[in-house]
């Protein structure tokens, strides 16, 4: 059986929203909310939090303690070097990349990218920018041999910054593919993530309305929420995504 491991990046070092991982929403960390959603999903094996070696992530490693998932820790500025380590150690044969500032991942979506995955020879397939998603529900399932291959590869700092960045920009080296978007999340327009602080004052606005101890958000219930009250998209409809 092939071994899925989920890493998620998280560091508390963001230049445009410090702390955001830890910032509390509806009383409990953003970053726990994801990891609760992620556990939800039923195609992983296992999820690790990848963080750095800076005393100022410890919490993050504490979080991961208490949520019960797997904990690694590397260099700050390498995320592609955080990634291997995170893989090896944790035996994954495919990896699943989330960012930390994605507080609605879909673990509907993650399966389902992931069985994409497995049913196709792909070496890397992603559901992210360009995609048609909405931004936040950014999914991306890759070899254990692609990711070291791009490790032993990539040598410009963007490519060490951003994970995948070298397996994308290499289509000659390896096979690539776009997950197709359902259409009833077709909402490109839409910033499910966390940047800056009106990104978060929509999360927050929506983990209000729906959520429910004890249980995760439906991603359904987010769009028809956002489709019936379109203000609530333009909160954050302003903010510019950071360009690679």
């Amino acid at each position: 059986m092939t071994r899925i491991i989920c890493i998620v990046q998280a560091r508390t070092g963001s230049t445009r929203l410090p702390g955001k991982v830890l910032k509390p929403l509806v009383g409990r960390p953003m970053l726990a909310h994801l990891i609760e959603r992620l556990q939800a999903a039923r195609m992983l094996n296992g999820i690790v939090v990848a963080t750095t070696h800076l005393p100022q992530d410890r919490p993050i490693v504490e979080l991961a303690e208490q949520a019960g998932v797997m904990w690694y820790t590397g260099p700050e500025e390498d995320v592609l070097a955080r990634y291997a380590g995170a893989a090896e150690m944790a035996g994954a044969e495919v990896v699943v990349r989330i960012t930390s500032d994605c507080p609605l991942i879909d673990p509907v979506t993650v399966d389902e990218v992931v069985r994409f995955y497995l049913a196709h020879d792909y070496d890397y397939v992603g559901a992210g920018v360009g995609s048609g998603f909405p931004r936040g529900l950014d999914t991306e399932v890759f070899s254990r041999s692609a990711l070291q291959r791009a490790h032993e590869l990539a040598r410009d700092a963007a490519s060490r910054e951003h994970v995948t960045l070298y397996i994308y920009r290499h289509p000659e080296l390896f096979r690539v593919a776009s997950y197709p978007v359902p259409q009833n999340l077709r909402h490109p327009e839409w910033r499910l993530c966390v940047d800056e602080e009106d990104d978060f004052r929509l999360i927050e606005i929506i983990y209000r309305r729906l959520y429910r101890p004890g249980s995760i958000i439906d991603i359904r219930d987010v769009v028809r929420l956002l489709e019936a009250e379109p203000e609530l998209p333009l909160i954050n409809a302003h903010v510019r995504q950071k360009v690679v």
